[in-house]
């Protein structure tokens, strides 16, 4: 597991769609939107054969968990290695940094 050097997540996640839960890998990141006011991320989830299954009805709504959080989202937009995308706006499956880090001399 490990942050980005930024906002952002790299690591373990799983997807949770009624009773199954698919243990995935996530890259996701994001950033503050002063339009709509709100925290927009987004992301793709690692693709696995197990995923490809989940994905052959279409997009889905499923909810993403990580060690930081859960929400929910839709697995949708894959693309040519089959990742699918994942994205939200408001509360987010990661830390967010809130302040920047102090300048190291």
């Amino acid at each position: 597991m490990s942050h980005a050097p930024d906002d952002g997540y790299v690591g373990p996640a799983e997807l949770i769609d009624g009773d199954t839960v698919l243990p995935v890998e996530v890259r996701l990141g994001g950033h503050f939107d002063p339009i709509s006011g709100s925290y927009s991320w987004y992301g793709r989830v690692t693709a696995t054969p197990e995923l490809a299954a989940l994905l052959d009805g279409g997009a889905r709504k499923v909810v993403l968990r990580t060690p930081f959080a859960q929400v929910e989202t839709a697995l949708s937009d894959v693309d040519p290695w089959g990742r699918p995308r994942v994205e939200g706006f408001g509360s987010t499956p990661f830390e967010v940094l809130d302040h920047l880090p102090e300048p190291t001399h």
